[in-house]
């Protein structure tokens, strides 16, 4: 995270995002719903990022890079397919390069990306417990959970709040705002905070 100073002096806390460049690698029209909640047909764009060697890429990806970009000769670190159920895909085309030019001062956009990982943590940290009481008596308790109300069921419910893994999950930041672009560098300035750590994998999606 940094802050940045906006056109009237005011600070406007944020962080920088490296953005692409991206490489558009498939572009599926009318793709039929697998999920059985759901049906119908949707839009969607398989993008890659990033590099890593050729001989650690399986079979299928090699011959969808190989496919889109002939003369390619590293793989993709990330290959994701982003599904547009709600409006038109973009004008691009396969083999094309999707970098920070997308972006303009004011967009608003989805973010997701996976939180930090705090291993495993009691109840104080994970759930926001008061803790036990610091006098009259109390020993070693003022990070206990207390009793979990078991009664006469004899076994712990479902749900309970307990101590356990904390971080490492998916957060996705709605309605933030790109304060500044920088298409040279390929860096965005998104305000607010974003979960994760540095170089964490984002997603970013237009709202």
């Amino acid at each position: 995270m940094t802050q940045l100073f906006d056109e009237s002096g005011k600070v406007v806390p944020g962080t920088v995002v490296s953005v692409g460049p991206m490489s558009v690698l498939e572009i599926k029209k009318g793709k039929p719903s697998t999920t059985r909640s759901k049906t119908g047909t949707y839009d969607s764009m398989v993008i890659g990022y990033g590099e890593r060697k050729l001989s650690n890429v399986n079979k299928p990806q090699k011959g969808l890079i190989k496919k889109a970009l002939a003369d390619k000769e590293k793989g993709f670190a990330v290959i994701r397919e982003f599904n547009n159920k709600k409006s038109e895909l973009p004008a691009v085309e396969v083999g094309s390069t999707i970098d920070a030019s997308v972006f303009a001062v004011g967009d608003k956009v989805v973010v997701s990306s996976i939180s930090k990982g705090k291993g495993f943590q009691g109840v104080v940290k994970r759930h926001g417990f008061k803790g036990g009481r610091r006098s009259h008596g109390q020993k070693h308790s003022e990070r206990e959970p207390g009793s979990i109300g078991a009664g006469g069921k004899q076994r712990v419910l479902p749900g309970m709040r307990m101590g356990g893994r904390m971080g490492t999950d998916r957060i996705t930041a709605k309605n933030c705002i790109v304060s500044r672009v920088d298409a040279e560098k390929n860096l965005i300035f998104i305000k607010g905070a974003i979960a994760g750590r540095k170089g964490t994998l984002v997603e970013i999606m237009s709202k």
